[in-house]
């Protein structure tokens, strides 16, 4: 039986273990007898060091997003002569990474994460690891910590980003293959028809922490709205409460939502989503073509993210100078910039060259069948580039 090992880091809920959890979905439902397992390994190595990292980066984001977009641009995002700079304490994350090797015994891993795809690259380097990995990207670009040329394959989110990889990194075609950033499968692509002179619905979300300011940004609102707002408070009962507090008809506050079929369902009755630029919860609005208010950005990945989505056209960014519902229904009533924003989506989903778990599954299957299909360093092409191109 084969054996795949999923490595997101942190144990908070994020866009990476929800990429993780997508496309072991996939090979649950279309690898049969393929077994699975996800691991942190910074839990692994020490779970009270996890639980302090976690807490201080929440912490940091929440009350000092400056110095925490300083920090994250500085040594993950801005390009150094350096990059492969490796530090007292990788060494011990390096062998806690062979360890877990040795006894998980994997057939393939799957990183969703960059600090795990650094420290197998470091292993393959060193020809301590020959188990195929796959780098699953979780943002709109590719920050410098992911490991690249040792590993064997590359999933994309968008066709701007393989050509900047490969110009960058000089990464053979056969080994990138773009497919968005993935979602689950039970977010479909289907959604209903709007009513005719229906109020419009509005998804509010600010991640599964609540965060981005909700209960201020409403606060103008509770009298009376053009809207009828929904608003995700994830884990943020704080939010939640205060929202239930208000007691009006047009505002409801939605408690954490497990359930993706539920979610699903959520995305088919709104409008449009009032969000912050997080990979997973975009690609999933994408995916349902539902128009993205972006009214609050936490630093570093989430500014680098919308620098790039309002570049292409795929999201609206709010102002925050005017009523931001009067600037919302402007733009969801001006026929010619909701027609542009179409023909955004649709550049973006045409660039995906692997779309549906079925493709996915397709070349993760030859991966793990065939040791032949891993792609050669030097240009000749793999079975499974040429099984991605069918």
């Amino acid at each position: 039986m084969k054996k795949i090992l999923f490595l997101p880091f942190l144990q908070m809920r994020s866009g990476h273990h929800q990429v993780a959890e997508a496309v072991m979905d996939i090979v649950e439902k279309q690898l049969n007898g393929t077994m699975m397992k996800k691991v942190d390994l910074l839990s692994y190595a020490n779970p009270q060091f996890e639980k302090m990292i976690t807490s201080s980066y929440l912490k940091w984001i929440r009350y000092a997003p400056e110095t925490y977009d300083l920090a994250y641009k500085k040594f993950f995002y801005a390009p150094s002569a350096n990059d492969h700079s490796f530090k007292w304490y990788h060494y011990f994350f390096l062998k806690k990474m062979e360890k877990l090797l040795i006894e998980e015994k994997p057939d393939l891993i799957v990183c969703t994460h960059g600090f795990p795809s650094y420290l197998l690259s470091q292993l393959k380097r060193k020809g301590r690891c020959d188990v195929p990995v796959i780098n699953v990207y979780t943002d709109f670009f590719i920050n410098k910590f992911w490991g690249k040329e040792e590993i064997e394959y590359h999933f994309l989110p968008s066709q701007d980003v393989k050509q900047d990889f490969s110009k960058k990194y000089q990464i053979p075609e056969q080994r990138m293959m773009v497919t968005g950033i993935p979602v689950h499968q039970e977010m479909t692509q289907t959604t209903k028809q709007k009513k005719q002179g229906s109020r419009p619905k509005i998804l509010l979300s600010g991640g599964n922490n609540g965060l981005g300011g909700i209960d201020k940004l409403l606060g103008k609102s509770k009298q009376s709205s053009p809207f009828d707002f929904y608003v995700l408070c994830g884990n943020n009962q704080k939010l939640y409460s205060e929202i239930r507090s208000w007691n009006v008809g047009h505002i409801r506050p939605l408690p954490y939502i497990s359930s993706r079929a539920e979610m699903n369902q959520l995305y088919d009755e709104m409008d449009a989503i009032v969000t912050k630029p997080g990979g997973v919860t975009i690609s999933e609005a994408l995916q349902k073509r539902l128009p993205v208010f972006v009214q609050s950005v936490l630093p570093g990945q989430e500014e680098i993210n919308l620098r790039y989505l309002t570049k292409k056209g795929l999201v609206f960014q709010l102002s925050q100078k005017d009523s931001f519902e009067q600037e919302m229904l402007t733009i969801l009533n001006d026929s010619i910039k909701m027609n542009h924003w179409e023909q955004s989506i649709n550049a973006y989903q045409q660039g995906i060259e692997i779309e549906g778990p079925t493709r996915i599954a397709e070349i993760m299957n030859g991966i793990l069948e065939h040791t032949s299909l891993i792609p050669a360093r030097h240009g000749e092409q793999s079975k499974v580039y040429r099984l991605a191109r069918a």
